[in-house]
């Protein structure tokens, strides 16, 4: 069923008993050519693009859960290309066009809002980081532009210009970054995928890889064992544990990132804004609520719950940047399970093991990276070569000195 105007219509005087099922619930078949384990959005997403771009459509998506069940359900849903390095900015770029057309590609509303993001700087230092990173990004086709102090405060006049500690001097603005209904990209590429043949099975779980000869030829399921010619592993913050099982140790380190939502608010932030004197990044949803996050917490973890000392810190970045939401009330808070890599860039690559593929560490970037991170890795599958855009990404990079130090000092994991 394709979606339209006309469709609601027809269905709201019809009594909406016409509706199709999003996504059909097979069975798991006895192999398939290729099976990727992970139904969050690079799983999807890459399923997507091999049955769409390279017409590989005997594929199986396998989910322990139900799809979108992990961080692809649990971000604060923001959307940017506004890297620096030449590793990463090319790739966001690619997925920032993606995200563009991704509604009428898939036919299916998540609610792309290209409302802009700023990231304020504080001092003169950070306006020659801002100057230097907005500079890359035009370079890489991605649009940037440098407010000045009166520029930004005619966009958000609610920011505490005049903070002793931490005084607004700019920010560096991509108009062209903003949200995306995290959830619904998972149910729209599902549904894409889909019609398109592929195999979603969720209650899933892969408790082990059949390995032989240094060749992966499936994976060990609590619905039994699937034979596959390729297998994808896209599991986010559970890479290590996962890849454990295929005898692979991986520069990864699993933390919780929490998340808040408040009440529901009259209109007040224009787009995304990040606070430069802290880790603290905010929007506003469609429902009212401000949606705000900051750092990792401090330890390893698995879990998908966090601990209040982080929120508190949280909190307080964003009072120091807009004391005028003190008053709003915190209504659920919740954590999602980050694949973090020590050099703050993530992995598009083959594994050792012959016909083993993984796709993680993402560290705060796995959302935004939904479209590119499925479109490069089918490519891999597809082709055997890595796509130009992702070819830096490379599980063997710390052992050749390439690594992509998006962070200037590295990701957060060794600070802890």
């Amino acid at each position: 069923m394709r979606y339209s105007v006309s469709q609601i219509i027809k269905q709201g005087l019809t009594g909406n008993r016409g509706w199709k099922p999003v996504w059909r619930e097979p069975d798991p078949k006895p192999r398939y050519d290729i099976v990727i384990v992970g139904g969050g959005g690079h799983g999807i997403a890459t399923a997507y693009y091999l049955a769409k771009m390279h017409g590989l459509t005997d594929v199986a998506v396998l989910e322990k859960g139900w799809l979108g069940s992990g961080n692809i359900g649990r971000n604060t849903t923001i959307v940017r290309s506004n890297y620096l390095l030449p590793g990463n900015e090319p790739f966001y770029e690619l997925s920032m066009k993606l995200w563009e057309g991704l509604e009428q590609e898939l036919n299916y509303n998540v609610m792309v809002s290209q409302r802009g993001i700023v990231n304020l700087f504080h001092s003169d230092p950070q306006r020659d980081a801002a100057v230097r990173r907005g500079n890359a990004m035009i370079l890489a086709g991605a649009d940037a532009v440098l407010l000045d102090r009166e520029a930004l405060r005619r966009k958000c006049p609610f920011l505490d210009f005049d903070n002793e500690r931490f005084p607004i001097k700019g920010g560096l603005w991509q108009p062209r970054g903003g949200t995306v209904r995290h959830d619904a990209v998972a149910w729209g590429y599902a549904r894409g995928a889909d019609r398109r043949g592929v195999d979603l099975i969720q209650n899933c779980e892969v408790t082990g890889f059949d390995i032989r000869d240094g060749a992966c030829r499936g994976v060990e399921t609590a619905r039994g064992t699937i034979g596959a010619g390729k297998v994808a592993v896209c599991v986010a913050g559970s890479s290590s544990r996962l890849m454990n099982l295929a005898g692979l140790r991986l520069p990864i380190e699993s933390h919780v990132m929490q998340a808040c939502v408040t009440e529901g608010l009259k209109p007040v932030i224009p787009g995304v804004i990040t606070f430069g004197g802290g880790h603290f990044y905010i929007s506003q949803s469609d429902k009212g609520g401000l949606v705000f996050g900051g750092d990792i917490d401090g330890y390893n973890s698995y879990a998908q719950r966090g601990n209040l000392p982080t929120i508190e810190d949280v909190c307080e970045g964003g009072m120091a940047l807009m004391p005028t939401i003190g008053r709003a009330r915190v209504l659920r808070m919740w954590g999602g399970v980050v694949d973090m890599s020590m050099d703050g860039s993530p992995f598009i690559d083959r594994t050792p093991v012959e016909g083993l593929y993984f796709n993680g560490g993402w560290n705060y970037g796995g959302f935004k990276a939904v479209p590119a991170g499925g479109y490069c890795l089918a490519h891999l599958i597809a082709t055997g070569a890595p796509h130009p855009v992702a070819a830096a990404m490379r599980l063997d990079r710390f052992a050749t000195g390439a690594t992509i130090d998006e962070n200037g000092a590295g990701a957060q994991p060794n600070l802890h």
